[in-house]
């Protein structure tokens, strides 16, 4: 007798779908769905009390989108709600992708719920995605899913994300406004030297007189431009581009750039505090949530942002393995200051490790909020100083033979 064979059943992901109807008052209402078909949806909808108008998919070319640290914090918040009120995880990955705007969260989801139902456990489907999912969110994943409290733990990692990318952007705030007015500063001296400075040369060379130095210098740093102009370009466009991907591919330039950044007046203090508050805050979470400390300190390495403190944390990770207290390991790093170690070390002595690191991580957030407005107060006048030497000294140099020859006469 020949054996059967089961043809293995084929996994079709859910569509959504825009639809208006009719409800049993006859008020027009609207609504989004998932649904394996627009057939199917329009059967649930009818079992719904509605009477279906129209039923279209959902247009995804304009929210597709890159995935975001902000969509996996919103991602972690609505599962953590889902599973608090006791709906099972597919389910709720169900519930939570069909409620998403961007198309690219939505997949994402959908393929999360497809390696769920096919036995795979949250942490397993998770670690398979390294480019959405960090070590320290799959080590606090598995930390939930050992102790029966994953809700609660996806709770704390929301909160997690969402602390760590407000800070993030408080940083590149700091950094982003200079630079940008600098990069208008040389567009616009650029365009000087190429468009305006010419013009005046052949105004000068009507004059049949002795230009003065600094007017001669600038002539001749205006036909330098012109004469290389792609060269210029090239090396303003491309410059930027070869010197961060040297920096990617070479980690001793990392290290060396890393702690020459920690030392730049006014940015350097932003740039330590924003480390510091980064480790307290991953080392807080990581420790409540279960983690042994010497692998909590491995992902708080990586979440420092900083290789000089990543170096640093990893050294204190060795010292803790062989027995050292962790107050002790971090003032041999010479690091952190004495606030950071003096509380640890109450931490530590008081069974509240994660509480007190919490509490030095929130006031480290708030000087990197209170640095970050100074130092934008502080820049602007600076800035404009800076752009009125360069572009002012310019258009002056290219007037001094005008108000020399008018003292002439």
């Amino acid at each position: 007798m020949a054996k059967a064979t089961t043809a293995p059943r084929k996994l079709v992901q859910d569509i959504t779908f825009l639809w208006q109807g009719r409800d049993k008052r006859g008020r027009r209402v609207t609504g989004k769905s998932t649904a394996r078909d627009d057939k199917a949806l329009r059967v649930t909808l009818r079992t719904q009390g509605i009477a279906p108008l129209s039923v279209r998919k959902q247009s995804t070319s304009g929210s597709r989108g890159k995935v975001t640290p902000e969509d996996i914090a919103v991602f972690s918040r609505q599962t953590a709600t889902m599973l608090a009120a006791g709906i099972p995880l597919v389910q709720g990955f169900e519930i939570v992708g069909s409620g998403l705007e961007k198309a690219s969260m939505q997949k994402l989801v959908q393929d999360l719920r497809l390696d769920i139902e096919g036995g795979s456990s949250l942490r397993e489907t998770l670690a398979r995605r390294p480019q959405h999912f960090s070590d320290l969110y799959v080590n606090l994943v598995a930390a939930g899913e050992q102790a029966g409290a994953l809700d609660t733990l996806l709770e704390k990692i929301a909160t997690y994300l969402e602390k760590t990318e407000a800070l993030k952007k408080k940083v590149r705030k700091a950094l982003v406004y200079p630079t940008m007015v600098l990069l208008v500063a040389i567009v616009v001296t650029i365009g000087l030297l190429v468009y305006v400075i010419p013009q005046f040369e052949s105004l000068f060379a009507g004059f049949g007189a002795e230009l003065p130095a600094f007017t001669q210098f600038v002539i001749t740093l205006s036909r330098g431009v012109n004469n290389h102009l792609f060269l210029v370009l090239l090396t303003l466009i491309g410059g930027p581009w070869a010197l961060m991907t040297w920096i990617k591919r070479s980690a001793p330039v990392r290290e060396t750039l890393s702690r020459w950044a920690l030392d730049i007046p006014v940015i350097g203090p932003i740039l330590r505090n924003s480390a510091l508050a980064r480790y307290c805050r991953t080392l807080s979470t990581l420790f409540s949530a279960g983690v042994p400390l010497v692998e909590a300190l491995e992902s708080v390495a990586g979440a420092t942002g900083n290789t000089v403190y990543r170096d640093a944390v990893m050294r204190i990770r060795e010292e803790v393995a062989t027995g050292q207290r962790l107050q002790r390991a971090m003032d041999n790093t010479g690091l952190f200051p004495n606030l950071i170690v003096q509380m640890i070390g109450i931490g530590e002595e008081a069974g509240a490790l994660d509480t007190m690191a919490g509490k030095v991580a929130s006031f480290y957030e708030a000087e990197v909020d209170a640095a970050v407005d100074a130092m934008a107060s502080l820049l602007e006048p600076i800035i404009m100083a800076i752009l009125g030497v360069l572009i002012g000294g310019l258009v002056m140099s290219m007037y001094l033979p005008i108000f020399k020859l008018g003292g002439a006469v």
